[in-house]
């Protein structure tokens, strides 16, 4: 297998900081690109990669960057600024700030990991956008461009499966729009992470290839075999004349997810989100197994385990100490802010918690972490 210096750009990220375990369990040498360096001390692979700032949307620091990473192999494109304001024109010209610093330090190969753009003139923001920063990659004497597209990715932290798990978790009645019998193609983390090492290497062609799982389902189907999975009864409630835009600002308000992100990822679900005909599963062979169903994915990332450090998680479905604090379910969320009041000793007793019903457990937290803004941010107590 030949080595190769591969910089990876939001690696601080849910996929990022998966993809630079994976590599370096490939043999690869990483370098590891964020806006704040420091950041990544906090990272199991810390002392494994080496380390650089880079701002996307400023050109000079993407220039510096690629400059103090000296000789890159493959640069992977994971950068997106979904949820916050103007991040259409924000993404568009970080992706040229990119594009072109690849091209002058010699880089040979982009991977950029957007989603699926199904056919139509009128886009959400977020699709288009994905479109459009690919298209930015391309420039006159670059790197070459590997652009893959996926819809939702299965896996404990993915604001995807967040959202689904929130959904099916806190509402008895699972509201079930107009776009609940959309199609979409589902992937688990696993796969994402297996397509994309498998994207840096030569064999791979340029182009844009989709990325989907073994099985085609629907948006509601996908919320009832999430419930049943976790336990839970529920039935789905019909939900008519009530506007994307609206239920997208609703859903942000009814989810713990960052408001912006999820109203964002919402717009997006007026589509049918299913994978062309022109597959990376054309020119690379399926993992050792197969393809992982979404039952399967499911149930990996519905394991209940302390998070742990990103690079030793025993499956990258589960949650890592890195991801996303208010990603893992509100019994999680609840628990940690229990633990800040609660001596050690005490802690195990903690697990008790599961046994409260998850709509519960939902409203619950929701008045914890409005009584917990009330008070000074301090650092909470390690666990026992």
């Amino acid at each position: 297998m030949e080595t190769m210096r591969i910089l990876v750009t939001g690696a601080s990220g849910y996929i990022g900081s998966r993809l630079v375990a994976a590599l370096l369990d490939d043999g690869h040498q990483v370098i590891a690109a964020g806006r704040e360096p420091r950041k990544f001390d906090s990272y199991g692979w810390r002392d494994r990669v080496d380390v650089v700032a880079l701002d996307a949307g400023d050109a000079e620091s993407v220039s510096a960057a690629l400059s103090a990473a000296g000789a890159v192999d493959v640069l992977y494109y994971l950068v997106h600024g979904i949820g916050a304001t103007d991040f259409r024109e924000a993404d568009n010209r970080a992706a040229a700030n990119v594009a072109a610093a690849a091209a002058a330090a010699g880089v040979g190969r982009i991977v950029y990991l957007g989603g699926f753009v199904p056919d139509g003139d009128e886009l959400s923001e977020h699709l288009a956008s994905r479109a459009e920063v690919a298209e930015a990659l391309h420039v006159p004497g670059g790197a070459e461009v590997v652009w893959l597209g996926a819809a939702m990715i299965i896996g404990a932290g993915s604001t995807s499966f967040e959202m689904l798990r929130y959904t099916g978790d806190r509402f008895v009645l699972m509201p079930m729009p107009r776009w609940a019998r959309h199609p979409i193609d589902p992937i688990s983390i696993r796969d994402v992470l297996y397509y994309l090492v498998a994207a840096a290497k030569p064999e791979v062609r340029a182009g844009a290839y989709d990325i989907c799982g073994p099985t085609t389902t629907t948006y509601g189907e996908l919320m009832h075999t999430y419930a049943r999975l976790a336990g839970s009864w529920r039935a789905g409630v019909q939900v008519r004349g009530v506007d994307t835009a609206v239920l997208s600002r609703l859903t942000a308000v009814a989810l713990p997810v960052p408001g912006g992100l999820a109203a964002d990822l919402v717009a997006s679900l007026d589509y049918p989100m299913t994978a062309s005909e022109h597959r990376l599963s054309d020119q690379v062979p399926d993992p050792a197994g197969g393809l992982l169903g979404i039952e399967e994915a499911i149930r990996r990332s519905l394991v209940v385990n302390e998070p742990a450090p990103v690079d030793r998680l025993a499956d990258p479905h589960h949650l890592a100490d890195t991801d996303a604090a208010w990603a893992g379910g509100d019994t999680l969320r609840i628990q940690r802010l229990a633990a800040t009041v609660t001596p050690p000793f005490a802690r195990p007793a903690l697990g008790l918690l599961a046994a409260v019903p998850k709509p519960v457990a939902g409203a619950l937290r929701v008045g914890l972490d409005a009584l917990a803004d009330l008070f000074p941010k301090s650092t909470p107590p390690e666990a026992s």
